[in-house]
């Protein structure tokens, strides 16, 4: 008979199904501080900064602009 330590299991179970933070980051609590979070909620307040509207054409470009490839500025009424 094997005897299974419940707490360890559960610890593992919830690793495993993302519930905690395996990460090592000191700050759990904030969903925000991930590192892929940070270019959407710049672009979020940028947009809301600014007032630019789904589907228009700058904020095609301030969501789908490729800086690296083409040069454009997805940012640019903050340059000005």
């Amino acid at each position: 008979m094997k005897v299974y330590d419940l707490d360890k299991e559960l610890q593992k179970l919830k690793e495993l199904a993302g519930i905690v933070d395996t990460s090592g980051r000191k700050d759990s609590s904030n969903p925000q501080s991930s590192p892929l979070t940070y270019g959407g909620t710049e672009r979020a307040e940028y947009m809301r900064k600014h007032n630019i509207l789904p589907g228009t054409d700058e904020w095609f470009k301030l969501w789908f602009a490729r800086e690296a490839l083409t040069g454009e500025d997805r940012f640019p009424r903050d340059n000005k």
